[in-house]
């Protein structure tokens, strides 16, 4: 195989993000109008955590907090994982296979948000199918717990 893809070759840019002191009422309306699964968070010109369609639900509404009041720096995820925009796909999956996430955090290398990369931009456009199917299985594959 004589070509590789960067990340910036299949990752979705640019993408929406989210002020760290926004609501989730905020987060939630933005996650619709995007038709998006995650937002990045910033505070300042930082990237300092995620919040996901899941987490609103988990967090928020199953804790019964007021989406209204409740901030997005209080049920953000903080463990971030990225990656840089000019890294090879293939060093980018096996990222996200060795944690068993689904999307990364793309960053240029002046740290600054480049955009996202999931499972599904390997499934449509890589060119690499062995490469996206491994990823597929290894991500979504259920966890030993049984689940």
């Amino acid at each position: 195989m004589g070509w590789s893809m960067q990340v910036k070759d299949i990752m979705s840019s640019p993408c929406e993000k989210i002020d760290f002191n926004a609501t989730i009422t905020q987060a939630a309306q933005k996650i619709k109008s995007s038709d998006v699964g995650i937002l990045p968070v910033e505070k300042g010109d930082e990237i300092v955590g995620v919040i996901t369609d899941r987490d609103i639900v988990l967090r928020v509404l199953a804790e019964k907090l007021d989406p209204k009041t409740t901030a997005v720096n209080k049920v953000m995820s903080t463990d971030v994982t990225t990656c840089y925009e000019d890294d090879d796909i293939r060093d980018a999956a096996r990222l996200m296979e060795d944690k068993r996430i689904r999307r990364l955090i793309v960053l240029d290398r002046n740290d600054s948000l480049a955009g996202i990369l999931s499972v599904a931009d390997f499934a449509v456009k890589s060119k690499d199918e062995h490469l996206s199917y491994e990823v597929l299985e290894k991500v979504c594959e259920p966890a030993q717990s049984g689940w």
